[in-house]
């Protein structure tokens, strides 16, 4: 069983001016001279944390972290002004050539693999390979599952401290009630709406639920940036068009894809990894039968660094 690479830091950090009025954050680890991965972080608005950096071999990655617009050490925080789906491509784009990166690895979950994907859709001939966990496609169907009719029928006891804030009233359509919170002009609703949001993914993530995760998870700074941008993508579609992800999956053909899902992910169905990976035959799909969504849990972990491992023998 592979577990993370021992702590390290950021060599260097950078500032990265974009659209305004963001100010990216972003850090690189490990061997300048090593394979270029970027650490796609999930959410949208969750930003990194310093053990996103301990999935690579420091000896053979150059490991590069970046927080999304709103998030993580990234300004303004939890800002939905010119944050979109394109924006962040855009974004991605701009630290690549920002780094002088030729091409790199794409190592995303959740709403990473989102990104990931879109990313590499749109600039195929930057991406040496995708490394994807927890597949999220950003559809409806998959949005309707978390956030109305769903999971709620697996927890149904976290799912009545989620609904809670909102009224009974409201409840025919949660993600336009917490909007109206998480952009209006209280506070206290704010966020508290924020952590009931924040809080419901956090417990939700892995197979048994973990109180470092759904501390991490309420913990205000992550919880208001992790709502406020997850509602506000959520609500728009993730600025895509339905299907899109996978109507455009031959755009992907040529780049070795790795897929890895727990079998009891409650938070991205494994159905939707299994549509990528027909969508993709090409692909390489892990299904680990231990777990749920996070990146943390063991067997996710194990299957994840065999990938980079793999990657970094590759000639």
């Amino acid at each position: 069983m592979r577990r993370l690479y021992p702590e390290i830091k950021p060599y260097l950090t950078h500032s990265l001016a974009v659209d305004p009025p963001h100010l990216l954050y972003l850090e690189e680890s490990g061997t300048p001279t090593g394979i270029p991965v970027l650490f796609v972080h999930g959410g949208p608005g969750a930003g990194c944390e310093p053990y996103h950096r301990r999935f690579f071999d420091p000896e053979k990655y150059r490991i590069i972290l970046f927080d999304q617009r709103g998030c993580g050490k990234s300004t303004p925080h939890a800002s939905l002004d010119n944050n979109t789906s394109q924006a962040l491509v855009a974004d991605m784009e701009r630290i690549r050539e920002h780094l002088g990166v030729e091409k790199w690895i794409l190592f995303g979950g959740s709403w990473g693999s989102t990104l990931s994907l879109l990313y590499a859709q749109t600039h195929p001939q930057r991406v040496r390979a995708l490394v994807l966990r927890g597949i999220f496609l950003c559809s409806d169907a998959e949005i309707h599952w978390f956030y109305q009719e769903g999971t709620n029928r697996v927890f149904p006891d976290y799912w009545q401290d989620f609904i809670r804030p909102i009224p009974a009233v409201e409840r025919g359509n949660l993600l336009q009630a917490y909007h109206r919170r998480l952009t209006g002009n209280d506070e206290i609703a704010r966020m508290a709406a924020a952590k009931a949001w924040s809080i419901w993914e956090g417990r939700c993530a892995t197979l048994k639920t973990s109180d470092e995760v759904v501390n991490h998870f309420g913990s205000p700074h992550t919880a208001l940036s992790l709502a406020r941008i997850e509602c506000h993508y959520f609500l728009n579609h993730g600025f895509m068009q339905p299907d899109q992800l996978l109507r455009d999956a031959e755009r992907l053909a040529g780049i070795p894809m790795h897929i890895v899902h727990g079998r009891y992910d409650m938070i991205c169905p494994l159905e939707y990894a299994w549509r990528l990976h027909q969508a993709c035959p090409e692909s390489q799909l892990r299904i680990i039968g231990d777990a749920g969504h996070a990146a943390s849990e063991p067997g996710i972990t194990d299957a994840l660094i065999r990938i980079t491992e793999m990657l970094a023998r590759a000639p």
